[in-house]
């Protein structure tokens, strides 16, 4: 039951918004099972959002792969944070884990890891990550499935889902007010680094700097955790 609560934020989610991305790949002429295997083989719903966009608009297999490689380039600071609380595993369970990490169950194991649970460790880790996965997949063929019937996924509001579920999930993480300070310097910069820099280097920019703002400002004490 434990694990279910953990994990409850993200499924809610990810029903949602995987059923948008079903829609949308639907309308963009993928077949249910391109539309499933991306989900379960990529697993990366902002960068499965933008493939299907790529696709739809001609872009080639390159192209598409290494967009998708950019915008996930965060994965390597959200490792890079987890990766203190991870050290006694193997490298085979460390690459699984790996795999399944996204945005959201990063967000939720750091905020149980630092709680300095013993509990959470191994399986536990394992089954959040399976369970988020298992939904997206599972809500992204429904999605396909209803796309017909659902039509433009924003008129029912399916868009907001994401950032409402990123929302809960700083809410979560947010227990001093360095924790506000650091979100609030990477939203900010996140909107302004646009203007001076081109292309989609704002989120990753914007989380290694208030990241590093946060560990100037703890001196080292604290782990400050920025999610993209």
């Amino acid at each position: 039951m434990d694990i279910i609560r953990t994990a409850l934020p993200v499924l809610l989610g990810y029903a949602p918004i995987g059923v948008a991305y079903g829609v949308l790949a639907h309308q963009a002429g993928l077949s249910l099972w391109e539309t499933a295997a991306l989900s379960f083989f990529v697993y990366a719903g902002s960068s499965q959002f933008i493939a299907v966009a790529m696709w739809q608009a001609g872009a080639g297999f390159l192209a598409i792969t290494f967009t998708t490689f950019l915008v996930n380039l965060r994965h390597f600071l959200m490792s890079a944070a987890l990766s203190p609380y991870l050290g006694r595993y193997s490298k085979l369970w460390l690459t699984y884990f790996g795999g399944e990490l996204t945005d959201e169950t990063f967000a939720v194991h750091s905020t149980r890891l630092r709680q300095g649970d013993p509990g959470y460790a191994g399986k536990p880790l394992l089954l959040v990550n399976e369970a988020a996965h298992l939904t997206w997949t599972a809500a992204s063929a429904v999605g396909y499935l209803a796309g017909t019937a659902l039509g433009n996924p924003q008129r029912l509001g399916l868009d907001f889902a994401l950032p409402a579920m990123f929302a809960a999930l700083l809410v979560m993480q947010v227990r001093r007010r360095l924790d506000v300070v650091v979100a609030l310097a990477a939203a900010a910069l996140s909107l302004g680094l646009p203007f001076l820099i081109p292309g989609r280097w704002n989120v990753l920019l914007a989380a290694v700097l208030a990241a590093s703002i946060g560990a100037v400002l703890d001196g080292g004490k604290h782990q400050c955790v920025v999610s993209g």
